[in-house]
């Protein structure tokens, strides 16, 4: 049976994430039943340009046969296993060893889970375990970033500063702290540089480390580039200054790869874009180009160690999830892995970018654009105007759809994070649809 065949009955039973739902009651769903490439159809076969990746996560695109060949093999030698109770299979030990060769974090070892928000979440627990095995027990709150993103856990939407993601949620959590967003465009004051913008926010953190005890803070969550809350590139020397303050107070680094992994920044991580050195990082949506759930946590060698202790202090680490590490899920990874590496994916976005930034940024001369910023083949166009707040991103991201491209409002910001297969011609025809809802918009 196709969705065009189901009546509005048929599909009321379906409760819609990130939805206005009584909105939603009014005025339906759009029905996406296929997608090639870039693009992904409706029911009615009207093609639309993915602008956002689907949820920024479909980095090598629609129809990849070679995701689809993999997960089949998997599933006929071995359609499910699990690792608990130091059970293995080739697939996630594999996964595992490519992921530790490639994050920039000494001696790794891998946890995996199934979602972005589940990998942060477990890094809050990890570095509760690791204070507790190190006779730190007061050293357990966690700073995030006003406008950060890092998931939707009760833990993880405390460090996700975004107010419709804690809203109505009692959230943020006790120890759970934020410090000031790194957005340079919105937050700087008159007159102040970029570097100078980014030492005031590391002395702010600095002076909330202070202020809360060196002894009770235990880590810092970032996104190399923030993306929800966005899409927010980090000023000249921000993490090198932010850097200095946590490693001066002994406070972990978490870095979120969740949305920059895997070539998004026109590096592997945005770690190696902005020289940030992290003791723990997580990853999801590329690990698999979105193809089936999975998630990964990185953690430094020594850190693991003392989880290890612990553990057997205990008698076991007493967390996981059922489908961590599923085998049909590591070997679709493995095959995005290996795709990456031979069509020099990372060399393709790097060749494509400067025509995406250059089409992206010549937006910034339009009256409703107040700033067009962004990295590699992530972007975002900050819009200004007379309506009240998100009603004018709301309102072109609705005429993006209309001209055939898919992208996210954020408030008034409209991201752009395309697969990262599209080519320069695609890269056009997406901002060439986008200016005709701009132009619409503006009449």
């Amino acid at each position: 049976m196709t969705l065009s065949a189901l009546g509005e009955s048929d599909r009321a039973h379906l409760l819609h994430p990130y939805t206005n739902l009584m909105r939603h009651q009014e005025t339906g769903p759009l029905a996406i039943v296929r997608g090639q490439g870039v693009r992904v159809y409706d029911e009615a076969g009207r093609d639309y340009i993915e602008g956002l990746a689907g949820l920024w996560c479909t980095t090598l695109g629609w129809g990849e046969e070679r995701l689809v060949e993999a997960a089949a093999r998997q599933m006929r030698e071995l359609s499910f296993y699990h690792l608990f109770g130091s059970k293995t299979h080739p697939a996630a030990v594999k996964l595992a060893e490519a992921l530790a060769a490639l994050v920039p974090i000494d001696d790794a070892h891998i946890l995996f889970a199934n979602s972005g928000s589940e990998s942060n979440d477990t890094a809050i627990k990890l570095i509760r375990y690791i204070n507790n095995a190190l006779g730190r027990p007061e050293k357990k709150k966690i700073i995030a970033r006003q406008r950060a993103y890092h998931g939707v856990t009760l833990a993880t939407a405390s460090l996700t500063f975004l107010p419709n993601n804690q809203h109505s949620f009692d959230l943020p959590i006790e120890t759970i702290l934020s410090t000031g967003s790194p957005h340079f465009w919105r937050d700087a004051e008159p007159g102040e540089s970029e570097e100078g913008f980014s030492t005031r926010r590391a002395r702010e953190l600095d002076e909330l480390i202070l202020a809360e005890g060196p002894h009770t803070v235990a880590a810092f969550f970032a996104e190399p580039v923030m993306g929800a809350g966005g899409v927010i590139t980090p000023p000249a020397g921000y993490f090198a200054k932010i850097q200095a303050v946590l490693k001066k107070h002994d406070v972990l680094l978490v870095a979120d790869e969740v949305i920059t992994g895997f070539g998004r920044t026109g590096n592997l991580f945005g770690c190696q874009t902005y020289d940030i050195r992290p003791d723990m990082m997580t990853m999801a949506k590329g690990l698999s180009s979105g193809y089936l759930p999975i998630s990964a946590l990185a953690v430094r060698g020594d850190l693991f160690r003392t989880i290890a202790e612990e553990s057997g202090r205990i008698g076991i680490l007493g967390h996981g999830y059922t489908y961590g590490g599923h085998p049909v899920s590591a070997a679709v990874a493995l095959e995005a892995l290996a795709i990456y590496a031979e069509r020099d994916i990372v060399g393709h976005v790097r060749r494509v970018a400067p025509l995406f930034q250059d089409r992206l940024r010549a937006f910034a001369a339009h009256p409703m654009v107040g700033e067009a910023r962004g990295v590699g083949l992530i972007g975002a166009l900050e819009l200004v105007g007379d309506k009240p707040m998100g009603q004018t991103g709301a309102l072109v991201a609705g005429l993006a759809q209309a001209n055939g491209l898919i992208l996210r409002a954020m408030g008034d910001a409209i991201a752009f994070a395309p697969p990262l297969v599209i080519t320069e011609d695609e890269i056009n025809e997406m901002f060439d649809r986008f200016g005709k809802a701009l132009e619409q918009a503006g009449r």
